[in-house]
């Protein structure tokens, strides 16, 4: 089997991944899992297509992430290795697909408007 390569998103994340046959080794911007994603929460999102998948420990993943914070990149990761999970068998992909891990969230923050204080509030009113 060949290096199978992947891209996920989420908000400004964007995780480029690459699996290929090994012993379950997760390596992100050179730095193993568990030192990069210090919670479980997030060791666990990432882990997820694995799990769903029962191949915990049949690949090596390489990735490179950047943009966004700590769970945008959890979650950009999970949509890359779910859709490189479904090219390496397509049958995973009647397990991923229910579990909602093989769609892009499309949500993004809301730009500011002129005149207002954020996207939606607007300053404090006072009659004077």
């Amino acid at each position: 089997m060949e290096v199978v390569h992947k891209i996920g998103r989420r908000k400004t994340a964007v995780a480029r991944v690459y699996v290929s046959e090994g012993k379950g080794n997760i390596t992100i911007n050179k730095r193993d899992l568990n030192e990069y994603f210090t919670t479980g929460t997030l060791q666990y999102k990432v882990k997820q297509a694995f799990t769903l998948t029962e191949t915990e420990d049949a690949y090596d993943v390489k990735v490179n992430v950047y943009g966004g914070g700590i769970t945008g990149q959890a979650e950009a990761i999970r949509l890359a290795l779910s859709r490189a999970m479904c090219e390496i068998d397509a049958e995973n992909r009647a397990v991923l697909k229910p579990e909602g891990l093989l769609t892009r969230d499309p949500r993004m923050v809301e730009r500011k408007k002129f005149g207002q204080k954020k996207a939606r509030k607007k300053f404090q009113f006072s009659k004077r």
